[in-house]
């Protein structure tokens, strides 16, 4: 085999270059550089993360714990001072009666004490009238006489002294067991104070309603404003106990520490470990709420969710290799395959080269993108000018079909007029029907000013009043301002004539009255075109806006309707243009026409020197 031995020094020299340029970041796939980037961005966020997460994780979740711990000690002194609430409310009706418990009558006293309570039974657990005399009335008569509440004097000596509620220490109460009383004196009508009424709380009750806020790693307590404790969870084993108690009875010492607790937030160390707490200020009871939250329960939460990162992040790193493995060997592929029949898009039409620095398959896409854009652009301008011409014709078209029955039947009115000798009217008719055709068969432009458009209406109407004499009467008032302005050509015209055919021709009184009105608003003209014909249902005004829609009345001038004139307005002038329809059955209707105010002149000056050049 015979060799070229300058062929071999190219291939040399070329495998230098190649070498050299290997090492070139611009020159490797995309692939190589997509897996590079985001493995150096993971692994730098995820060690990031990892160091972190610990801190960051714990003193949100701490926040949060001690946020929501805050938010339910809130509620629950709202839920306390419900309590003296209601008892205050319970004294208050006991004084409205002072008169019957001054008598004396002990059974009835019983009963109505008794009825008190029974209504009442889920703060009361027993009610006491204790008389200056010491005679004492209780809703549980035979127990209190059997069982003498020795803590009555004592309740009773300190509510005298006392205007309003007072709200006693925790005592034993041979009735109520553990219990706080309320108590008010009872002042006859000369505001002598006579009795004193007390009102043991039922704390069992009020401890299950409590016991929400327990549970493994949460307990709570109450303290009065002496720091004498009222009521506590018996079950939990987060606090001291005695020892040999069945349940937690708590040491008179850990009381007393308890109540040296700062308000807000605070750390105690109890038999289970360290104790976050969590002390709120009085309620109107005078008692403090104190939460025990185990400090083990906020890292024990929290070793958990970075057990669950550290697992996360060992996926997404396999995931990212398995991911950048695939896309090296599947997917850029297909985008190599892509880019070379892109490529081969060509075209007769030049396009301009776009200038791309990229080697790799993206710059070869980009490069086909960009022709194939080119392309694509010119087909869109190509397409939107045959969809306006399009439409321009379709319009024209529809412009000039004149109704053969309109023709016929002003024919035969003007043959009717002559032959009754009235020749003013002939010609004015003929001059009317001449103007309507001349602006109908007009196909050099769409528009015309306001006041063309207004003459030609007025001879549509001189027209129809001819024929249905005495049907109608019709008033046009528009501002001199807008005379000049451009407008759709046969815009108003579909309109008078609805209002004609659909609204007065079907009453059955005449004659009716037709007002076109055009005022100028800023920036754009209202028309109204209102009648007092027989109106339309909503549905039937929704109906005529609807594309192809129009009265099917053989008598019209054109084929355009009102949906046909709405269309139109959108179409030249922008969708805040168009038509809106107010009507009432019986009363009539009124269709609003909104365009811009546009001078004539500026929108179709130039059209005009052509054409004035072209005759």
């Amino acid at each position: 085999m015979n060799r070229d031995p300058n062929n071999g020094r190219r291939l040399a020299s070329g495998g230098g270059a190649g070498r050299t340029d290997g090492w070139r970041i611009q020159n490797w796939s995309v692939a190589t550089k997509q897996f590079l980037l985001l493995f150096l961005v993971t692994v730098s966020l995820f060690a990031f993360l990892a160091v972190n997460n610990y801190t960051q994780t714990s003193k949100l979740f701490k926040t949060q714990i001690m946020n929501d711990a805050q938010t339910l000690m809130v509620r629950t002194n709202q839920f306390l001072d419900s309590y003296l609430d209601n008892g205050q409310n319970i004294l208050l009706l006991l004084t409205t009666q002072a008169e019957f418990l001054k008598r004396g009558e002990e059974r009835g006293i019983s009963e109505f004490l008794r009825s008190i309570a029974t209504v009442n039974s889920h703060i009361v657990k027993t009610l006491y009238i204790v008389r200056e005399d010491g005679k004492v009335f209780c809703n549980a008569q035979f127990v209190c006489d059997v069982m003498n509440n020795p803590s009555l004097p004592r309740i009773y000596e300190q509510a005298r002294q006392n205007y309003a509620a007072m709200v006693t220490q925790p005592y034993y109460s041979p009735q109520s067991g553990q219990t706080v009383a309320i108590a008010r004196p009872i002042s006859d009508l000369r505001e002598q104070p006579f009795a004193v009424a007390i009102v043991e709380l039922d704390l069992k009750k009020l401890h299950q309603k409590m016991i929400d806020i327990s549970s493994a790693t949460q307990t709570f307590m109450l303290l009065s404003n002496e720091d004498r404790l009222v009521l506590y969870d018996r079950e939990t084993n987060l606090l001291p106990s005695l020892p040999n108690a069945y349940l937690t009875e708590l040491p008179d010492q850990f009381i007393a520490e308890a109540g040296r607790l700062k308000t807000g937030m605070d750390s105690y160390s109890g038999p289970q470990g360290q104790l976050v707490t969590l002390r709120s200020g009085q309620n109107r009871l005078g008692w403090s709420l104190i939460l025990f939250i185990k400090e083990e329960f906020f890292y024990k939460s929290i070793a958990v969710l970075f057990e669950t990162f550290l697992t996360a992040g060992a996926i997404m790193l396999v995931v990212l290799l398995v991911m950048a493995l695939i896309m090296s060997r599947f997917l850029t592929r297909p985008i190599r395959i892509l880019a070379l029949k892109l490529d081969r898009v060509q075209d007769s039409i030049i396009v301009p080269q776009v200038t791309i620095t990229r080697q790799d398959e993206i710059g070869r896409l980009t490069r086909s993108f960009y022709a194939m854009l080119e392309r694509i652009q010119q087909l869109i301008v190509k397409t939107r000018e045959m969809e306006e011409r399009k439409k321009e014709l379709e319009l024209k078209v529809l412009q000039s079909q004149i109704s053969p029955h309109f023709l016929y039947n002003t024919l035969a009115c003007i043959g009717s007029l002559a032959r009754q000798q009235r020749l003013g009217e002939v010609g004015e008719t003929i001059r009317s029907l001449v103007c309507i055709l001349e602006l109908t068969f007009d196909k050099t432009r769409a528009e015309v000013t306001v006041a063309d458009e207004i003459r030609a209406l007025k001879q549509y109407i001189q027209i129809q009043k001819i024929r249905y004499i005495g049907k109608f009467e019709f008033r046009c008032e528009a501002d001199p301002g807008i005379e000049h302005c451009s407008i759709l050509k046969l815009t108003l015209q579909p309109l008078v004539e609805n209002a004609i055919f659909h609204g007065i021709l079907p009453r059955k009184d005449y004659p009716g009255t037709i007002v076109v009105r055009g005022k100028r608003h800023g920036s754009s003209i209202t028309f109204l075109i209102c009648d007092d014909g027989i109106g339309m249902a909503q549905a039937r005004q929704t109906a005529l806006l609807q594309p192809g829609m129009h009265g099917k009345t053989k008598d019209r001038l054109t084929g355009i309707g009102i949906s046909n004139v709405h269309e139109r307005l959108r179409l030249h002038f922008g969708a805040p243009c168009g038509l809106r329809i107010r009507s009432t059955l019986g009363k009539g209707t009124c269709i609003r026409v909104t365009l811009p105010a546009i001078p004539f002149h500026e929108r179709h000056g130039d059209r005009i020197e052509r054409d004035g050049g072209a005759k």
